[in-house]
């Protein structure tokens, strides 16, 4: 299984990274989880977009999701596009939501229907198959609606929080995982709001408990010190810890 990282900067797109966006390959099969501000761009440098064959949204904030727009746009006019319907994994309200980034008008909003290249199915605890990986889903604490995913496949097994701040559910998602790819926003301080994001230390303290093999931080603000959060973390958790970075890839 490879990972490649589209995008991680964390709220906003930064001036090194788009937002998060995250590919993996097993095979000849190609998912996506989250497809951020410009991460659609950065897709095309390592695959065809129309080689996809799965979305998975871990949630509806644009930093996550923004690029949808623009896959639309890909699929229901590029000259070349092929047929059939990619399978679009995402909260309930995603098809909603999804329509009105898409639309530019009330008037359009009321008859788009964006079914006729994109399969909706709605994220829920149950797994989720795409040829040779299991998605499996658990819901996080955040904002609105969010998700972490756990993927399997050949053996191996990657956990990725989307968005997060500390809770319980965590460490069942990260349970012996091969790589856990968590988000790590910011420094950790007491002044942090609850249930938003974690800082390093706090995705280190998942990482440990969990027994996760190896750590890779994502998600970092543009404004935050980024050395900063890998050194706390590599006080909290013994296995290899890094930050990733845009375009980065790795073997799992």
């Amino acid at each position: 299984m490879k990972l490649t990282i589209l995008g991680c900067s964390g709220s906003i797109p930064g001036p090194d990274s788009p937002s998060s966006g995250y590919l993996l390959e097993s095979g000849d099969t190609r998912i996506a989880l989250d497809l951020g501000n410009g991460t659609l761009g950065a897709m095309q440098r390592f695959i065809d977009p129309f080689s996809l064959d799965a979305v998975f949204f871990s949630h509806l904030h644009p930093d996550h999701c923004a690029d949808f727009g623009a896959l639309a746009v890909l699929r229901r006019y590029h000259p070349n596009r092929p047929g059939g319907r990619l399978p679009v994994i995402a909260p309930a309200n995603a098809p909603q939501r999804f329509a009105a980034l898409y639309a530019p008008d009330a008037e359009e909003l009321a008859v788009t229907d964006l079914s006729d290249v994109f399969e909706f199915v709605q994220v829920s605890a149950e797994p989720v198959r795409i040829g040779p990986f299991e998605v499996r889903a658990t819901p996080v604490a955040h904002l609105c609606e969010s998700w972490g995913f756990r993927v399997e496949a050949e053996g191996k097994v990657l956990a990725y929080t989307g968005d997060t701040g500390p809770c319980p559910q965590l460490t069942d998602l990260a349970a012996d995982v091969d790589v856990l790819l968590s988000e790590a926003s910011w420094e950790d301080s007491p002044d942090a709001p609850d249930g938003v994001h974690l800082s390093g230390r706090q995705a280190a303290e998942v990482a440990k408990s969990a027994g996760a093999q190896r750590l890779l931080l994502t998600h970092v603000v543009p404004w935050a010190n980024g050395d900063a959060i890998l050194a706390e973390a590599e006080a909290v958790y013994d296995g290899p810890a890094e930050l990733v970075v845009a375009d980065g890839s790795y073997e799992i």
